[in-house]
């Protein structure tokens, strides 16, 4: 199921890069000089079909995005990041905390 939600974000982020890449730009700069030219044939129906598919877009790539984590998170078979890393001293031996156990008896050399 996480196969098929990441091949479906995939999808949906490169739906997006393509229709954001196709709307013009609303603010100044260099389209300002060509602001006679949007006038041609429903252009505006096209620039509001553009800007509802960019919200539907990335309104449900947000939602798979939560759900693709709440499916990793369920799953126990990963590490957690709440789980404590288990080290090893010198002798291989494993302790929880990190601390090398030295007797208190001996001095460090």
């Amino acid at each position: 199921m996480e196969t098929a939600l990441t091949v479906i974000i995939l999808i949906i982020c490169a739906l997006l890069a393509l229709v954001v890449l196709a709307q013009n730009p609303k603010g100044g700069g260099l389209a300002a000089g060509f602001t006679g030219a949007q006038q041609i044939g429903g252009v505006q129906r096209t620039a509001d079909f553009l800007e509802k598919s960019t919200w539907t877009l990335s309104g449900a790539l947000m939602v798979l995005c939560l759900i693709s984590a709440g499916v990793q998170s369920g799953d126990s078979t990963g590490s957690s990041l709440d789980d404590p890393i288990e080290q090893t001293d010198e002798a291989g031996a494993a302790t929880d905390d990190g601390a090398t156990e030295e007797s208190s008896d001996e001095a460090p050399e």
